[in-house]
């Protein structure tokens, strides 16, 4: 029952938008290197997803301890994994773990530090911090909470990923996380509608409880436009290949979930079934993007 607790608060199904920001990550150094070392990739992938199921496994901890984890209306894909509303004896395993990861994160962004320069602790610290201060801090700081997930699979993910395994920062790393940083925020604005009020109610003030849903789905709809902006652009000036428009085939999924979100915004009900298809987006277009620049 332990191990099936540690397991599901890890968020496992979510743990797949780390695999898409590190290939995005990949894409960008791999053709500008002769072989990229698989020792220093699987090693940015394990910290990576070492970091994420952290502060996954930290959130559900401490949601659980406020009381905000039993008053949550859970869905699929927002609500936390209800770990511990199943199992309440497991909250100091999960604490643990959390930390354990969070430790995992650390020492292999140190050997990184050691192996690949210095220069990694420029996106590693600020994604430690991330981790930290998520849920205790940045929860109650509205336009900090949108953007956390954002640069956390964005551009600390993303330019990581390709510094380690390409020695550069690359402008063409920049421009190319900021796809994940508009689809992750994006992703986390979505899931917080069905939680408005049990947030509420936990002293959060994120940007749904301090702005309202209205404001909510205009933030959705812009950072949708500009995360498909961002490849026609790159494109434009020479910052990305022609290949990362193939991230344009998911206009597909975006216009519906565009128009759905902002007819709907503020009926729950409504906003649950674009739950889905906004979790594909966020892992599909840069998926495709980073095909279509290694094609």
């Amino acid at each position: 029952m332990r191990l099936k607790t540690l397991g599901t608060s890890s968020r496992p199904a979510f743990l797949l938008l780390t695999l898409a920001s590190v290939f995005l990550g990949y894409a960008v150094a791999a053709p500008a290197v002769d072989g990229v070392e698989t020792g220093r990739l699987l090693l940015v992938l394990a910290g990576a997803l070492a970091a994420h199921a952290s502060v996954n496994q930290l959130n559900e901890y401490f949601d659980f301890r406020s009381g905000l984890d039993l008053q949550t209306q859970r869905t699929p894909f927002s609500g936390g994994s209800g770990a511990l509303p199943a199992d309440p004896g497991g909250a100091a395993a999960v604490l643990v773990s959390g930390l354990v990861t969070l430790a995992v994160c650390i020492g292999i962004g140190l050997y990184l530090a050691w192996t690949a320069g210095p220069a990694i602790l420029l996106v590693g610290i600020p994604g430690v911090l991330l981790v930290v201060a998520y849920t205790q801090w940045l929860t109650r700081r509205p336009w900090l909470c949108l953007a956390a997930p954002g640069l956390a699979f964005g551009p600390l993910m993303v330019t990581g990923t390709a510094f380690v395994l390409g020695g550069e920062y690359s402008t063409t790393a920049a421009v190319v996380s900021l796809v994940p940083f508009f689809l992750a925020s994006n992703l986390l604005l979505l899931n917080q509608y069905p939680d408005v009020e049990a947030d509420r109610a936990a002293g959060r003030r994120h940007l749904l409880i301090v702005h309202g849903a209205r404001a909510g789905a205009l933030v959705y709809v812009s950072f949708l436009l500009a995360a498909f902006a961002v490849p026609v652009l790159g494109v434009t000036t020479g910052h990305l290949p022609d290949g990362a428009l193939i991230g344009l085939l998911c206009l597909g999924i975006a216009v519906p979930l565009a128009g759905g979100v902002w007819r709907h915004a503020g009926h729950d009900g409504a906003l649950q079934r674009m739950l889905a298809p906004n979790v594909a987006l966020s892992l599909l277009m840069p998926v495709l993007i980073a095909l279509g620049m290694l094609l």
